[in-house]
């Protein structure tokens, strides 16, 4: 991130330097407009977080009350009789199957935070099957690849800052972002077993002295889940997988109407599942609810930060000299410029994704409820931050090589933005 950031400034700076050097005095002075985008786009980021704090706090709750209901170990018992189809070379009963399942149950269920430490523990407990140490595995590289497309059912956090973009329809990129995600994720898993049975692991020695460079989590860290092998009965996994893909043609068909319903169905559901369980309910979500208030202050340097960085990438005009070009061509297929450059940023950087699609978000001439404003959000909801996913999951375990774990994380990514593409043409554009 630190190379993003720097090359966005100089380069802002450079383009407006010339620009102020060759420019004729009518209109404002191109540096005149780079400072007073610097000083906005600050004021932007602090005023955005503020508002993200109210819903934030309302998702925050809500997951907070299923999972204390157990969702968590009730979803990773449907998750597992696929997980060992999966992962055939992964014993059933081994604490790496345990890990992956409680993260990929974690994604589905939007609770980002939690699903880290359990993907990196998923990592370390693969890397004990690992034969030859520092050479990702079969079984590795097709946890990236899950992960990195993971399905989302509700992309809170997206939700919440089209809310406080002032959208009249914050929740109605879940339709799209389900059938964006499960098709990104489908296609990712088959690059994988494709390209594994193209690049096979070539025999020889492992790798000398290879180490973690992330410490493994404590124990205590982790849900009993981690060593159960209970699973739900093949058909109830059947059911919801098949009632999970049938999703997918019906979020076309039905996205409209579906998506006033959402947000109102979410909290009933979740509410009665959290009572249906004995949790608490009202304390659950007071719990939950606080966390927004340290995650929005939390976020803030970081938005300073990217906004002030992209918002001068984009008023020095550099932008236009990057972007452009190859988004005249994209945009013919409902790919605008500024869509492009949100689809190469999610891969790089995570917080640069999310302060630029505040930016978008914010800006009047777009505003979240445009065909562009739900495409950008789709994009956001129905994908991960590739490199980041490699760079933490990889060094957890020292592997230095990677074999053909970049190449499906990008195809889940581009897969990704292009049903982003398909699905919001067919529900905004049409």
């Amino acid at each position: 991130m630190n190379i993003i950031f720097v090359a966005l400034i100089l380069i802002a700076f450079a383009t407006a330097a010339i620009r102020q050097i060759l420019w004729s005095g009518e209109g404002k002075a191109p540096m005149e407009a780079l400072a007073g985008g610097m000083i906005s786009a600050a004021g932007d980021a602090v005023t955005l977080s503020i508002g993200l704090i109210g819903v934030m706090a309302l998702f925050l709750g809500l997951m907070k009350v299923i999972e204390a209901g157990g969702a968590l170990r009730l979803l990773s018992r449907l998750l597992r009789p696929l997980m060992v189809r999966l992962f055939p070379g992964v014993p059933a009963d081994h604490p790496a199957m345990g890990a992956m399942i409680l993260n990929l149950s974690a994604n589905l269920l939007g609770l980002g935070n939690a699903a880290t430490p359990f993907g990196i523990r998923a990592m370390q407990e693969l890397d004990t099957l690992n034969p030859r140490k520092g050479t990702a595995t079969d079984a590795q590289v097709l946890f990236l690849a899950i992960n990195t497309s993971s399905i989302t059912i509700l992309p809170t956090t997206v939700i919440a800052l089209r809310a406080a973009a002032g959208s009249a329809d914050p929740a109605g990129i879940v339709a799209t972002t389900i059938f964006a995600t499960v098709c990104a994720t489908i296609i990712a898993i088959a690059a994988s077993i494709l390209l594994a049975r193209l690049f096979p692991v070539v025999p020889g020695a492992a790798d000398a002295n290879v180490t973690a460079t992330v410490e493994k989590p404590a124990a205590a860290s982790f849900d009993a889940t981690l060593t159960d092998t209970r699973a739900a009965p093949i058909w109830a996994s059947i059911l919801t997988f098949g009632v999970l893909l049938a999703l997918v043609p019906a979020m076309l068909v039905f996205g409209k109407a579906m998506t006033v319903w959402i947000v109102p169905v979410v909290a009933a559901a979740f509410v009665l599942f959290g009572l249906v369980r004995g949790v608490p309910v009202y304390e659950a979500f007071i719990e939950g609810a606080k966390d927004a208030f340290d995650v929005a202050v939390r976020i803030i340097p970081y938005l300073v930060a990217i906004l002030v960085a992209i918002g001068m990438f984009r008023t020095s005009g550099a932008m236009d000299l990057f972007i452009q070009p190859l988004g005249r061509l994209t945009e013919a297929f409902g790919l605008p410029p500024e869509a492009l450059s949100m689809a190469i940023l999610r891969s790089l950087s995570g917080s640069g994704a999310y302060g630029y699609l505040a930016s978008l978000l914010q800006d009047p001439a777009i505003g979240p409820d445009s065909y562009l404003g739900y495409l950008v959000s789709t994009i956001q909801g129905s994908s991960e931050t590739t490199f980041y996913v490699l760079a933490v999951y990889f060094g957890a375990v020292g592997i230095r090589r990677m074999r053909h774990a970049l190449a499906v994380g990008l195809i889940g990514d581009a897969a990704g933005a292009i049903m982003s593409v398909v699905a919001c043409a067919v529900l905004f554009a049409l």
